[in-house]
Order: structure tokens, then sequence, then C-alpha cells
């Protein structure tokens, strides 16, 4: 019974990795997950229901709340005219100088989503910048990919997503080395995407610049955003920089970062504009990220089932885990490309029990488990079409999946060796 439990455990794994990429529910296939390794784990009933489906939910509340604030951040940001005002300033380079405009535009989503979070920001920035990013030349699968992985960059210190992740490792800290790393591993994958696109400069081009607006339902406009002042710009930044300089926690940074985009564009003028737009913009980042939190819910579960089970799996994983963390490290930058489709890398798909088995063996500490497992997850979160702000991007543009995976896996898949051994070199 000891050899049969993992081998069926392994075989459930299995075929929820063929579902995912049969097209399957994610949601639904956590909470069945759940299900399935707490009766194939013979865990009891009463510590079933307590330690899979209680608890887990219960103590990812925190989370959700950094989550609500980030969406309601990123919402702030577009509806207070700031997000557009930035675009527009970058618009305006772009006439005599395509690529230089589409390396600002790279930068600033870069900025923007270092503390927005949701598909609800990136569709609404996503609205504004692809368009500007088509009117420069640049072909639509080109543009796409680079917008992605510009969002996919700042993730690294976009404390709404390290929040979702500690849920597996909760001894990791936000803050000192992690920032140092994030801050660093951000930074090369932006260099990637810059040398991304001055690779394919060549392919911008203003013939196509009418028919590519017209196959996504834009036309070449010269649009006057409203007036925002200048100062407006740093809102992006506050978040993290109240938390590297005074040790703030995500959430009065946040707060405080929302406050000042909306008194500084004028949203605070008078107690009605103000509720109203109070009113609208929280309605707005709730309803975006309403499908995501439900879905971290069956996530949680099935890593809570995946914790209790994660004994059975320590003597296996002793046994063929490299001890050595620079050479784990490097597999699993070589392996990276195993997050995509939700698989075994990733921790918001079939990783989540890799991360889970891993975090209960005790072989590593959380400080580096969770950088060595953010680093594939963040490959996918950049070019995988499971992805939802990527999916909306895909349809958007009207680019096939296979032209996404295409020029954005081998940049990100290069990106990920290097991290890990930046992994390796903070935490190692």
């Amino acid at each position: 019974m000891a050899t049969l439990i993992p081998i069926l455990l392994l075989i459930t794994f299995a075929g929820f990795i063929i579902y995912i990429l049969k097209g399957g529910n994610i949601m639904v296939g956590f909470f069945v997950m759940a299900i399935l390794w707490s009766i194939i784990g013979q865990i009891p009933f009463d510590k079933a229901v307590q330690k899979v489906f209680a608890e887990p939910a219960l103590n990812y509340g925190p989370t959700i709340i950094y989550i609500a604030f980030g969406s309601w951040f990123g919402r702030v940001l577009v509806d207070s005219g700031i997000a557009p005002a930035i675009s527009e300033a970058t618009k305006k380079v772009g006439k005599k100088r395509p690529l230089i405009a589409a390396i600002l535009i790279v930068l600033v989503t870069a900025f923007i989503f270092v503390s927005a979070y949701g598909v609800g920001s990136v569709i609404a920035i996503g609205v504004i910048l692809l368009p500007i990013m088509l009117s420069l030349g640049i072909p639509r699968d080109i543009a796409l990919t680079a917008f992605v992985m510009s969002i996919g960059a700042p993730m690294y210190i976009n404390v709404v997503l390290f929040n979702q992740i500690k849920a597996f490792f909760p001894n990791a800290v936000y803050g000192g080395q992690y920032l140092i790393f994030g801050w660093t591993a951000m930074t090369i994958q932006l260099i990637a995407v810059i040398i991304f696109l001055v690779l394919h400069r060549k392919k911008f081009t203003q013939e196509n610049v009418d028919s590519n607006l017209k196959i996504i339902g834009e036309t070449q406009q010269d649009s006057e955003s409203r007036p925002i002042p200048k100062i407006a710009f740093i809102a992006p930044i506050i978040p993290v920089v109240m938390n590297m300089v005074f040790g703030w926690d995500a959430i009065p940074g946040l707060t405080l970062a929302t406050l000042f985009a909306i008194a500084v564009t004028g949203n605070m003028k008078g107690y009605k504009n103000f509720v109203d737009f109070l009113n609208s913009t929280i309605q707005k980042a709730i309803g975006d990220i309403a499908g995501l939190i439900m879905f971290l819910m069956a996530l949680v579960m099935f890593a809570g089932a995946a914790q209790l089970n994660a004994v059975r799996f320590q003597h296996v994983f002793s046994l063929i885990l490299p001890h050595d963390h620079l050479i784990l490290a490097i597999v699993f930058g070589v392996l990276a490309p195993l997050a995509l489709f939700r698989g075994p890398l990733h921790v918001w798909g079939a990783g989540a029990a890799t991360a889970a088995v891993l975090s209960g063996t005790g072989l590593f500490n959380d400080a580096f488990l969770l950088p060595l497992l953010f680093v594939p997850a963040l490959l996918a979160v950049s070019t995988g079409i499971t992805q939802s702000w990527n999916v909306w991007g895909l349809d958007y543009m009207k680019v096939q999946s296979k032209d996404l995976l295409k020029r954005g896996v081998p940049i990100m898949w290069f990106v990920s060796i290097i991290n890990e051994v930046l992994v390796y070199y903070f935490f190692g």
C-alpha cells in the first residue's frame, strides 16, 4: 500500500495534466483533484474537511485582499486617466522613431504593472497600448509578444502575485534580498524584450498599419486625453518605493498610491464626484477578479491535499532531486517550458503539487524554493496560452496561439535559465 498510493497519486496527477491540455476547466480540475488526493491519500474525513477545504481557503483571505487592492489600483490608473496619459506621452515619440517608441511602450507597460494587477487592468491598458504599437508599424504577433512579456517582467516584484505564490512558501519574505533579486530578474527579462524588438525592427513598416488596425477593429486617430499632471506618473511606483524605503506592507502602499492617483487627477473634487468615482472603480475592480478568486480557492484546496500527501513522496524526491542548489536551479531553468499549459512547473497549474510536495519534504528552505518555482511560472505567465490576459490578447489582436508560443517561448526559456542562476546566486 505504501508503494501503491504514490503511484495512484501520480496517475491522477498525469490525468489532471492531460485534462488541462485538452482545455478542461482548471478550477473544476483543482477541486476534483483535492477530493481525489484526499481519498487516495487516505486522509481521515474530518481532517480533510478541516485541513484541505476549510483552513487553506480561510488562510488565503489576506492574499485575496492583496489581489483586490491591486486590481482596484489598476482600475484607478485607467479610469483616472493616468495610464492613457502615460501612453499618449509615449505615442508622441513614435512617429519619427518607432523602435524607440516601442521600447518606451515596453518600459511603460512594465512600470504600470509593478503594482497594478488583474486581467481587467491588462485589458484596460492593452486596448490603449496595443493599437499604438500597431500604429508604429509593428506586426500584430510581434506587438502582442512584446506586450505580454512586458507584463510578465514586473511580476517578479508585483506584491499581489508574490503573495499568491507565498501560499506555498509561507516563510518567504517580500523585501530585502528578494527585492534585489526581483528587480534584477525583471531587468533581465526587459532587456530580452528590448533585444527582441531590435532584432525585428526591420519588420516595422507603415505599409500594413491601416490593415492591422482594421483587423482588430481600430483606426488611426489623434485623440487627446484630458490633461493629467506629470506628478501623477509616479503613482505606479509608489507601493514598491514605500516597501523598499519604509518597509510598508502592500495594503497601505497600494491605498496611498490609489488615493494619490485619485487626488492629483481631480477625482476628489466634490464629495459626490469622489464617492461616485470610488464606487465605480471598486465595482469594476472586484468584477475583474471574481473568477480569479474562486480559481485560487480551488487551487489552495488542492495544495492542502498535496501537502498532506507530501510525506509519501519524500523518499522518492530525496533520491531523484539534486541536493546541490546550483544543479537544481539549472535543471529548473532547462525544464522551465514544462510550466506551459499549466504543467508540472506552473504553481497555478499542475505545478501546485510540485510546489506543495517540495515544500513539504523540508529539503530546501522557502526563501530558495519560492523564486525557484516563480521563474518557470513567469515563463508561462509571460507567453503561455492558458494565462487569462494572454488569451484575451490573442483574441483582440487576432494572433494565432502558435505564433505567440513560437516568438515568446524561446526568449523566455533563455531568460528563465539566466534567472534560475540568479536564484542560486541570491538564495543558494
